[in-house]
């Protein structure tokens, strides 16, 4: 696919995951599947004896075996993790029998039991996206591995939302392989009669993301209701979203899906392209630090802004609106800029400031200090015996250092940093270069903040131009965020999806792509 081919993309049809996208009944499921496992397990400990009893972890275990594949292949994955090998038995096999199969049926038969006592919740804001995308003319449709899928649309009352289906029903009767295969998510492209490529996938498992990216669909979106979307990103997911109420009215999904870095232009050989756009358009600036304007380096405080870069940032400040976006504090990342006129967003946009009095601070981030500060100290502790890790306490988030931890010492850093983000429920964990981090588990990133910071600065306006230079994956949300509006440029010179438009190879780069735009921009009191 070429560059010019991803700007013209356009998405025709949109195909829905039921479970976790739509309604909420991902909840009853893992339920469903702990008693089975549990049961099972300790019966299968007190008979032989010889293996103490491991339960089913409801949220690990069942997004990594059992989310999003048909029952059987949800069983024999769950039981082959655990070293256990039964034989797949027959799907009439009752639910008491020891096998794949009445495995399966018992936690159907559970399943079940759940459902009629408890009913099916929705999520509202995924009801209207689809309704509004109808309305627009986009086709639609729904893909489950469940067997039940008509009986929960029922009891959702969305039994007329979605007319073409293709279920667990279905796919046994078409023979055709679950997911993470895609044959389900094709067969219901070719009900809806589009092409894979001009259609989207919706999805909240990491095996309908594979289906989606294996059936070489348009855009795959991966629903993350929790935690930071880095495995969905990593499996090939465009778009990550916590709720389907940020793809707005459904603009996002015309938005470019990702491409190797290696497969773009590097922005030094497109001065034509550049000068053409800002003979139109006003751009805004907004810079990453850390990786962009300074090299990586070993220790945070060893990260000091060159004074031809410092330079070339006020040349640019002196023509056209600049943002500083960055992971440290806004303090900090303020006093090593040491530039008046720059709007700073520090804590990856938690903590905002500007000239002109602007000022923002997410309004929820304050309540987060504490469990920032639990985190703190146990993470301390848990890697003070770990050469080379390093903990930063940052106002909104932690980051966790391991660039000079032996590499067969970083699975342990690894590890504090997964028990703690699984201990304090209200930090969610991301990743950088070389970074383990927890951050307040809200809908707030980079790529929020560039957008609130266009609303506020007056610069949502059609002779805008938004420029985004990042290098890592936080840098991502601004690339996806600006997709349609502005351009990202991704500072690297590896090979791995990004959303952004453009690459330059490193910090030098950056210098000389700035000093070309303010060569552009020419003199700024004319």
């Amino acid at each position: 696919m070429s560059h010019a081919d991803r700007q013209e993309r356009t998405i025709d049809a949109v195909i829905f995951d039921l479970d976790g996208v739509v309604t909420r009944t991902a909840r009853l499921h893992a339920a469903a599947w702990k008693r089975l496992f549990d049961d099972y397990l300790a019966q299968r400990a007190a008979q032989r004896g010889d293996e103490p009893f491991q339960p089913f972890d409801a949220d690990e275990d069942y997004r990594r075996f059992v989310d999003g594949k048909p029952r059987y292949e949800g069983v024999r994955s769950f039981l082959e993790s655990r070293g256990i090998a039964l034989p797949w038995g027959d799907p009439a096999d009752p639910p008491e029998a020891k096998t794949v199969c009445g495995l399966g049926n018992a936690k159907n038969a559970l399943f079940q039991q759940l459902l009629a006592s408890g009913g099916v919740e929705v999520f509202e804001s995924s009801v209207a996206f689809i309704r509004a995308l109808k309305e627009n003319g986009i086709k639609v449709a729904l893909v489950s591995s469940s067997k039940n899928t008509a009986a929960v649309l029922a009891s959702a009352g969305l039994g007329n939302l979605l007319e073409v289906r293709v279920d667990g029903v279905e796919a046994a009767r078409l023979g055709l392989e679950g997911k993470p295969h895609p044959d389900t998510f094709l067969e219901a492209a070719r009900r809806l009669g589009v092409e894979p490529a001009r259609a989207a996938v919706v999805e909240d498992a990491i095996a309908g993301v594979a289906a989606g990216r294996a059936g070489n669909f348009g855009l795959v979106i991966g629903v993350v209701r929790s935690g930071d979307g880095t495995e969905f990103r990593a499996g090939g997911a465009d778009i990550v979203v916590s709720d389907l109420k940020e793809l707005n009215d459904g603009a996002a999904l015309w938005a470019r899906p990702r491409m190797d870095a290696a497969a773009l232009p590097n922005a030094l050989d497109r001065a034509a392209e550049f000068r053409a756009r800002l003979a139109r358009k006003r751009p805004a600036v907004f810079l990453d630090y850390d990786g962009t304007l300074t090299p990586i380096v070993d220790r945070p405080e060893l990260a000091v802004l060159s004074e031809d870069m410092r330079a070339v940032v006020r040349g640019l400040a002196e023509r056209c609106p600049v943002a500083i976006v960055s992971g440290r504090d806004r303090a900090d990342v303020e006093r090593l800029v040491a530039l008046d006129g720059l709007v700073y967003a520090g804590s990856h946009g938690f903590d905002i400031a500007g000239p002109g009095g602007l000022r923002k601070e997410h309004e929820r981030a304050a309540a987060f200090l504490p469990a920032l500060d639990r985190a703190e100290e146990r993470l301390r502790r848990e890697v003070a015996g770990i050469d080379g890790a390093l903990v930063e306490r940052k106002k909104f988030a932690i980051a966790v250092h391991y660039r000079l931890v032996a590499d067969d010492q970083v699975a342990r850093v690894e590890s504090a940093v997964e028990a703690v983000a699984a201990e304090i429920t209200d930090l969610r964990r991301t990743a950088a270069k070389k970074v383990f981090a927890l951050r307040p588990r809200v809908d707030w990133d980079k790529g929020r903040a560039v957008l609130w910071l266009l609303t506020a600065l007056g610069l949502d306006r059609e002779n805008v131009l938004p420029l985004y230079l990042g290098d890592d994956d936080t840098d991502e949300d601004a690339f996806a965020a600006l997709n349609g509006r502005g351009l990202g440029i991704l500072v690297t010179e590896a090979e791995h999806p990004t959303a952004a438009d453009y690459v330059l190879a490193n910090t030098e780069e950056v210098g000389r792509f700035l000093g070309e735009l303010v060569a552009i921009l020419g003199d700024p009191t004319r």
